[in-house]
């Protein structure tokens, strides 16, 4: 019993952490780009890693790290949730395991090329994936969860946001393909690396090659593989958890689970980096598409 009060509160001390932390961050990568992809520093720095390994390295904690706590159920001891499919909370632990199979290994496995990182950059994904994968599994294999749960297979509601997650999980991969399309071309042409304007910044050092992606949601938005990001975590936790109470700070604060602190925290870290990146592709690309938004379709 004691071991189970420890870890209800270290729980509720971590998902408080995780929703207060991004917003408060928010604001500084308005102002401060994060240092990889196009934003990456120079090559040549000792601070910088290869941009697939430290990729895979950093996704993969999740997939380990909630595996771990979900068999665990620290909330429950001996009491391990169902493995089953056709137990609610293991159906969406395996949509969570889908979606980092590919976020950890098929996406970059199948990536021609990436730019290099800075070491912070991973450690910090390291963080936020260790901390969410740790809420997740926590809550997923938690009383609560098996109660609210319970019957969820009979509930069109549950199903209408598996349907949402499944959506935007196609719609991430799709855009995604987009940009390793552009890669791939460029590699087989032999442009792997792109030509910047003399006397920039970037003619000083080589960088990826990019240009303007065409198709699907590119048609509205600089950034629509976040956008189906965004879809496919609301879509997960209108059917993993109940909407977190508006009331007031301390009443979100109160009932806001795992999944809505994850939809948040997504929200909140990749909005700044999509704006900026828009603005980007403007400044690089006379040319862009005057009538794309940045990751919001017709508002943003």
């Amino acid at each position: 019993m004691k071991n189970t009060e420890e870890a209800r509160i270290w729980y509720d001390i971590a998902r408080k952490g995780f929703a207060i932390l991004p917003p408060l961050i928010a604001p500084v990568t308005f102002v401060i780009n994060a240092p990889f992809g196009r934003f990456s520093l120079k090559k040549d720095s000792i601070f910088l890693v290869d941009g697939i390994k430290a990729w895979i390295a950093m996704e993969l904690v999740f997939p380990f790290t909630f595996s771990y706590i979900f068999l665990k159920s620290p909330l429950s001891p001996g009491a391990h949730p169902p493995l089953a499919l056709s137990h609610p909370p293991a159906f969406l632990a395996a949509l969570l395991l889908l979606h980092y199979l590919n976020r950890a290994l098929v996406s970059p496995l199948r990536t021609p090329s990436r730019s290099k990182s800075h070491f912070i950059v991973p450690l910090f994904a390291l963080c936020f994936n260790l901390t969410n994968g740790s809420l997740l599994g926590a809550y997923l294999s938690s009383p609560a969860a098996q109660a609210y749960l319970a019957g969820a297979f009979a509930r069109p509601a549950f199903w209408a946001g598996v349907a949402l997650w499944a959506a935007g999980l196609a719609g991430n991969i799709l855009h995604d393909e987009v940009l390793l399309n552009i890669r791939r071309t460029a590699k087989a042409k032999g442009k792997a690396r792109a030509s910047p304007p003399p006397g920039s910044r970037d003619a000083r050092r080589k960088q990826e090659h990019y240009a303007i992606p065409h198709g699907y949601l590119y048609r509205l938005l600089s950034y629509p593989n976040y956008f189906c990001e965004w879809c496919e975590w609301l879509g997960f936790a209108l059917a993993a958890a109940p909407p977190p109470s508006l009331a007031s700070g301390a009443d979100f604060l109160a009932t806001v689970a795992p999944p809505w602190v994850f939809l948040m925290a997504e929200v909140c870290l990749m909005l700044p980096r999509a704006w900026k990146g828009h603005k980007w592709y403007h400044a690089r690309f006379p040319d862009y598409p005057k009538e794309r938004k940045a990751v919001i379709p017709f508002l943003f």
